[in-house]
This record gives structure tokens, sequence and C-alpha cells, in this order.
């Protein structure tokens, strides 16, 4: 996610926590559930935005791997391709799949 994102989640986490948490009465049962869900959440969020932004640069993976062929000169990557290896990989597969649709319609005619 991005930092954005993160941001948004760690503010709403907060405000439901601190609603929950300032009410007139002792959260119990289900409303204790939500304040411990929500302070989960604080933290996922806040943890996310202390780390940084990732070392694959990718928006939706910032922490994944990163991939073995990024930067290799006798194996390059396709261009366009970045670093995640997560992206890269359904990139990969894709390719495959387009690849073997094409060689079973060929085979059908």
């Amino acid at each position: 996610m991005s930092d954005q994102t993160e941001w948004r989640d760690l503010q709403v986490a907060l405000r439901t926590a601190s609603d929950i948490a300032f009410d007139q009465e002792i959260p119990s049962g289900d409303q204790a559930e939500v304040l411990v869900d929500a302070l989960r959440r604080a933290q996922s969020a806040a943890v996310a935005l202390a780390a940084g932004p990732g070392a694959t640069g990718c928006r939706v993976h910032p922490h994944g791997a990163v991939d073995p062929l990024y930067g290799d000169k006798e194996d390059p990557l396709p261009p366009g391709w970045g670093k995640c290896l997560l992206c890269n990989d359904r990139r990969r597969r894709a390719a495959t799949n387009r690849r073997g649709a094409a060689t079973s319609r060929r085979g059908l005619r």
C-alpha cells in the first residue's frame, strides 16, 4: 500500500479506537473486540509508515521480494518491468498463458 493509504488507515483506526475508548461506558463484548481490532490496524499502519518505502519500489508490494533477475546484464528483464518479484512473476505467468492459448488455437485449425 502507499504511504497515503497507510496514513488514512491509521487515522480511521485511531478514530474508531478513540470513539470506543472515550465513550461513557466501559467497552465489553463486541465493542471490546472492535477496539482491539482498531488498535491492531492502527499499529500495523504505523509500522508500515515507519518502515518507509520498500526495496521493490512497487506500489502494490512495497515490501515484497526483489526479482533476482533485476539488473542482470546477461539475462535482463523485459523493458518496463520493475524490481518486484511478485509482479514480474505474474507477468511471466500471463505471458506463458498467452503463448499456450495461441499454440492450442493453432492446433485446432
